[in-house]
């Protein structure tokens, strides 16, 4: 398949019924699971192995790897779970999947169900996606009608597999895996303790698969066109398609599937993406993957590409796939402010250093935005984001200071406008 084209948004828009599993097919679908079940099994994991996919969930982990370790993993009982909490600001690009392509989710949830012998799958959807459930809930009726769930899959003797749909709460923190499982299983939505990774200890305590929609979505691509075939359509590090998510102050606001390896400047400055800005200022920085990525120049991208390698390059990163782009009206530390706040209200306590780190955090940031910072403030601000990264149980405490280290070093003059310089009399400050 040539780059430039649609795959995971392929059948978006085309089927008059996007539940319907005979429109489905007739698009495609299942060809993926069809070609897998003909497969020796190890072969499956070669060809994600081969297709060199990186987990669309924010971690970026290779899912051939993954899904080996459990492949591997000793026990009679797994579980395969499908991440749809999609709790990242800016970020809505496995909504769509959900919305406009069901089944292609659940192809891949039953091919990880295949392969792993599982009889059980479940997709934690976020509570906020009512019109979501509904439309899930029908594509995997129509799936059970029509033998692609249940008992004996594709006429298959003994390959009975179904999938169970759990509705979040909107707590941010149960996009986390271990804290989602906790919360399938009726407990506090609350991180746990790693190691045991979720392969071997997962939900119920059996072996756990989880990944998110996307990358759920793209399994029955890899086995339709072939681990080399997906990985053509990216870089050879970063292989495939990505679902990206722009917002704030571009043209042409919305989600977008671009090839990995696609111009940085292309996706926010050409009419086909982005469109350049909203607003005729110039544009100021990008926020990359969510609240929990780094924040990006305008001229850091100058000759970056959006893959996974490049973006690492140049201390960016892909993350959830959003792109919220920000023109040279916004004060940075305003814009940090916000950002600490959503920290705070999405902290789930459990451990002091992000409980109570976080709303120190955004106090002292908002003493900034008043211009009442004092000489030595920023040290104790950078002190505090060491510490609430380096002794946060999980990564919603140690992705906090991310955001916040970029933007001290890109936009140093925007913290020393919030300095009141005549507030005590200092030798010398050095920034």
């Amino acid at each position: 398949m040539e780059r430039n084209q649609a795959v995971l948004t392929a059948r978006f828009g085309k089927m008059d019924d996007c539940t319907d599993v005979l429109e489905y097919r007739a698009l495609g679908g299942y060809r993926g699971l069809e070609k897998a079940a003909a497969m020796d099994k190890e072969k499956i994991l070669d060809e994600l192995d081969t297709a060199n996919l990186r987990g669309r969930g924010g971690a970026a982990y290779p899912l051939g790897k993954k899904w080996r370790h459990l492949y591997f993993a000793k026990g009679d009982t797994k579980y395969v779970v499908c991440n749809g909490d999609e709790g990242e600001p800016g970020t809505f690009k496995d909504k769509a999947l959900l919305e406009f392509d069901p089944l292609s989710v659940i192809e891949g949830m039953t091919i990880a169900g295949y392969l792993f012998k599982a009889k059980k799958g479940y997709i934690y959807i976020r509570g906020e996606y009512r019109n979501v459930h509904q439309i899930f809930q029908q594509a995997l009726e129509n799936a059970r009608e029509n033998n692609m769930l249940g008992e004996n899959i594709l006429g298959i003797d003994g390959f009975n597999y179904d999938i169970e749909v759990v509705s979040g709460a909107g707590a941010y923190i149960c996009g986390e895996n271990s804290a989602l499982l906790n919360s399938i299983e009726g407990k506090t939505g609350r991180p746990r303790v790693k190691p045991p990774h979720l392969a071997d200890v997962g939900l119920y305590g059996k072996p756990t698969l989880v990944n998110n929609v996307e990358s759920f979505a793209s399994v029955p691509v890899i086995l339709s066109l072939g681990g080399q075939g997906f990985l053509d359509l990216g870089t050879p590090q970063s292989g495939g398609t990505k679902l990206i998510c722009l917002s704030g102050h571009v043209k042409n606001r919305g989600m977008y599937e671009i090839n990995l390896g696609t111009p940085l400047t292309d996706i926010i400055y050409s009419e086909e993406f982005g469109g350049g800005s909203s607003t005729g200022r110039p544009l100021k920085f990008i926020h990359f993957g969510g609240q929990s990525g780094p924040l990006g120049t305008m001229g850091q991208i100058q000759d970056c590409n959006y893959s996974y390698e490049s973006m690492w390059e140049h201390e960016l990163s892909i993350g959830s796939g959003a792109l919220v782009v920000m023109d040279n009206s916004v004060n940075v530390v305003d814009y940090l402010a916000n950002v600490a706040a959503f920290f705070v209200h999405e902290s789930c306590g459990k451990c002091t250093p992000c409980r109570l780190g976080t709303q120190r955090i955004l106090e002292l940031l908002q003493k900034f935005q008043k211009g009442e910072g004092k000489p030595g403030d920023m040290e104790v601000f950078e002190s505090m984001l060491t510490h609430v990264t380096q002794m946060s149980a999980c990564g919603l405490g140690q992705s906090v200071a991310n955001s916040m280290v970029s933007a001290m070093k890109l936009f140093p003059d925007d913290f020393k406008h919030a300095i009141n310089w005549e507030a005590k009399e200092v030798q010398e400050v050095i920034w």
